[in-house]
């Protein structure tokens, strides 16, 4: 046991107090510790080894031990009873259990926690960011801190039911948007507990919340930074209420639970408006309920401060300088391919230039620019609208997706016509998407007139710069790199987590990119319709770098880190070609 290992370490050198202390506070007697000490002239062993190994002590008896000797107090029962259930509410009890600890008791100035070992540094500076106090360390046995744990967090689980299961308002005025910090405590308790799930998401940058029924509960996950984190749970009939309550802020029908059903939630925190996309599925036990979570502002960020640097910057402002053309960023949902063609839109929204845009949803509001929602309610789609925009002759045309072949084929005769057209497209890379065009049904020939240049991105975490270290490449990490050596230059780091990253050891994000630029010979290989595979040989051999090539650059910058790198982008498809064409040949 880890814990009993230190604990010896830190008695080594009391070896003339530590029987005596034993002796005085747990249950050893004379005959043993004269035995143990017998055995100790003889080999030399610790005391509080011997005695651990002869089972005359419990392993905690050397904490309590340790305790007396460096006044830090140490309790045998935990009075439950007197523990407000409010003040473990930030503490998830996956982190209590993991720790082995308990608050107690919150005071102006402190905040009183049962450890089981007084010496875990790391979960007291944890506390102490959590609750901005200093904390202090009670002792108490993994038995009865356990037994606590379980209680408390039965009992403050108990009081969320009760107070979910009154009755909620359903005729409040809905009409504009929703300021959730207006929740006072004569709202009802339903309400109060959906605003603080969505102030909590705010609050930590989460863009996505998750409330999923299961059959005895509800569990609540983020999704911060792409990566999904769990952060409460809650019995299954608590479900219902919280349904219902956060369909009613969408307007939907509360009494349809049958159906799939999408809406839209504008709320007002703190002075900044946020606009919710909810959906909702229903599953075998209820209503699967997922937020998108964004915040509206008019700061659009620009190129360099999303990662964007070197050679593909320089293409992309070569291609947002065009009078006509296509160009397409690709990648899953959520990795930020609105938010770059919104910087590509910065760098040319000039007043010589009419911009208008077709989106779904509108999440930057940008002077200059005329921006067009879709509303599938009206049959308004991105190709009736972009039908529409172009007979108001704009110069730039920006469409939110390309999903289907009228849409394609509109936006190709658009740049056709002498129009700039941006938009995105889900392909798993750059030199897939012309193939993708042409599964959809546009011509060859047009997509090579048409088309500038694909953007592949994707999002990667960036270590958190206070707490990350060193690291030293493994074999096998270099093997995974797909390289024989390191640059010598190169400074490579690992996540290691701190209280300012909420120990996860990243703090933000940054852009991974691979950019083909349509050039006379990838046109050649798009009319004769060769797959990805060629074009992206071609588009290498002319100094494309891809997705993974980008994100090992990163790595070697100190940016991100291996793991992160290997967890967000795929292995490269070619990455053993030569060897391949040997084999072939």
């Amino acid at each position: 046991m880890k814990l009993t290992e230190n604990m010896l370490h830190k008695v080594e050198g009391q070896k003339e107090k530590i029987g005596q202390l034993l002796l005085k506070h747990t249950s050893l007697s004379e005959d043993q510790l004269s035995e143990a000490l017998e055995i100790q002239r003889e080999s030399g062993l610790l005391i509080g080894e011997i005695l651990l190994k002869k089972n005359y002590i419990h392993p905690h008896d050397i904490v309590k031990v340790i305790c007396h000797q460096i006044d830090i107090p140490y309790i045998i029962d935990i009075d439950i009873d007197n523990i407000d259930p409010d003040v473990i509410m930030n503490i998830p009890i996956n982190y209590a259990k993991t720790h082995e600890l308990i608050p107690i008791l919150e005071t102006e100035k402190t905040i009183s926690v049962v450890m089981t070992d007084p010496f875990n540094f790391d979960a007291i500076n944890d506390l102490r960011e959590i609750y901005k106090k200093d904390v202090t360390v009670i002792v108490s046995s993994p038995l009865k801190v356990n037994d606590a744990i379980n209680r408390v967090y039965e009992k403050a689980n108990k009081n969320v039911v009760d107070t979910l299961e009154d009755e909620f308002d359903e005729s409040l005025d809905l009409d504009g948007p929703i300021d959730i910090l207006d929740a006072g405590a004569d709202e009802a308790p339903v309400i109060r507990f959906v605003n603080s799930i969505i102030f909590r998401a705010v609050k930590e940058r989460a863009t996505d919340i998750h409330i999923e029924p299961y059959e005895k509960e509800s569990i609540y996950r983020f999704r911060i930074n792409r990566v999904m984190t769990e952060v409460l749970r809650q019995p299954i009939k608590t479900h219902s209420a919280v349904a219902s309550r956060i369909k009613v802020m969408a307007k939907l029908d509360i009494a349809e639970k049958r159906l799939p059903q999408d809406g839209r939630i504008p709320i007002k925190m703190a002075g900044k408006d946020i606009d919710i996309r909810l959906s909702t599925v229903p599953v075998q036990n209820g209503e699967r309920i997922v937020m998108r979570v964004l915040e509206k502002n008019n700061n659009v960020l620009r190129l360099e401060n999303l990662g964007f640097h070197g050679q593909v910057l320089e293409n992309l402002d070569a291609l947002a300088r065009r009078k006509d053309g296509v160009v397409y960023v690709s990648g899953p949902t959520g990795h930020g391919k609105t938010t770059t063609l919104f910087a590509m839109l910065d760098r040319i929204n000039t007043p010589d230039r009419m911009i208008i845009t077709v989106e779904d949803p509108v999440e930057y509001e940008v002077q200059g620019v005329s921006q067009i929602q879709v509303n599938h309610k009206i049959d308004l789609s991105f190709a009736r609208a972009l039908r529409s925009i172009l007979r108001q002759n704009p110069d730039v045309i920006m469409v939110g997706e390309t999903r289907d072949k009228e849409t394609a084929e509109m936006a190709v005769k658009a740049s056709l016509t002498g129009h700039f057209v941006l938009s995105t497209i889900h392909t798993n890379d750059a030199s897939s998407a012309p193939n993708r065009l042409i599964d959809m049904g546009v011509q060859p020939f047009m997509i090579a007139s048409s088309l500038a240049g694909v953007l592949a991105q994707r999002l990667i975490r960036t270590l958190c710069n206070d707490c990350k270290k060193p690291h030293e490449v493994t074999p096998f990490e270099l093997q995974s790199l797909g390289l024989k050596s390191i640059p010598a230059d190169a400074q490579i780091f690992e996540a290691v987590g701190c209280g300012r990253c909420n120990n996860t050891g990243y703090s933000g994000m940054t852009v991974v990119t691979e950019l083909l630029m349509i050039t006379d010979e990838v046109k050649t290989l798009i009319i004769n319709q060769s797959d990805s595979g060629a074009v992206k040989k071609l588009a290498q051999a002319q100094g494309m770098k891809t997705l993974r090539e980008d994100a090992i650059e990163k790595v070697f910058m100190g940016i991100t880190d291996i793991n992160e790198m290997n967890r967000a982008i795929n292995a490269e498809s070619n990455v053993n070609d030569e060897q391949e064409e040997e084999e072939n040949l």
